[in-house]
């Protein structure tokens, strides 16, 4: 199949919040959409299968184009579902158009051909890392905070989570626990360090590539989706985390 130019079905894959931003926050949404071009007949999954968290990151594009508002930082956000292709997986591992998402069949993923694999991974997952890349690249050397903003699902496979919020990071460096620390100020919360996943190169992509690699601190916040799944939680959580990188982003310079 190969795609055809950009429209409201096949939208640009990435989209691009305060794209001239000099701030030094950089915040990455890449599970932000569900959406699936009509042409794959949803994957073969039922709507209501779409609405959970294996097709997106419930409430976490709504948390992030918050924030960007609030600090005036940039943002890229994704425009397809992780079912189509997971932009936080290296292209091409199991997890990347999964078959099987936590326990839900995904027939339009069985027995992917080159030409198909091949398509989503220069329509929607290139062009989505490329955008990042070129941004940073415009930077030069100057450091940048990169910060990804991602939901969880309560319940995982029948086993019920304890965490409000978790912090994935690959070094435990400053930026890290800078925001453990302010997390952790308000008792009434559940703070997961490196819970409930962890980076790991062979099934995340952003934070290491985007991050480590190139010299930038990076954290992964996972906040639990139900409590970012109305308007008042979004505007809760996004006030909350906004408050705590403001002071941390003041003490980084982009340079001139």
């Amino acid at each position: 199949m190969t795609a055809p130019a950009p429209t409201a079905d096949w939208p640009e894959p990435v989209e691009i919040v305060n794209a001239g931003s000099r701030s030094p926050l950089v915040l990455v949404c890449d599970h932000a959409s569900n959406h699936i071009p009509a042409v794959y007949g949803r994957l073969g999954v039922a709507p209501p299968e779409l609405q959970r968290h294996i097709a997106w990151d419930i409430g976490a594009a709504e948390v992030t184009r918050a924030i960007a508002a609030r600090l005036g930082a940039p943002a890229f956000l994704g425009a397809y579902s992780r079912l189509l292709v997971d932009l936080n997986r290296p292209f091409g591992v199991p997890t990347s158009m999964p078959v099987i998402s936590e326990a839900t069949r995904i027939p339009g993923n069985e027995g992917l051909d080159e030409a198909e694999r091949t398509l989503r991974r220069e329509r929607m997952f290139e062009p989505f890392h490329e955008a990042v890349a070129k941004f940073l690249d415009r930077r030069g050397a100057a450091k940048n905070l990169i910060v990804a903003i991602h939901s969880f699902t309560p319940i995982f496979l029948g086993a019920a989570r304890p965490w409000h919020v978790g912090l994935l990071h690959e070094d435990g460096g400053e930026l890290a626990q800078q925001f453990l620390a302010a997390l952790r100020v308000d008792p009434a919360l559940v703070v997961g360090d490196n819970e409930p996943y962890r980076i790991d190169r062979e099934g995340d992509y952003a934070i290491p590539v985007h991050g480590t690699d190139r010299g930038n601190p990076a954290v992964l916040i996972e906040i639990r989706h139900d409590l970012i799944d109305t308007p008042e939680g979004v505007a809760a959580w996004a006030g909350r985390l906004a408050a705590i990188l403001e002071p941390i982003v003041a003490t980084y310079e982009l340079a001139a």
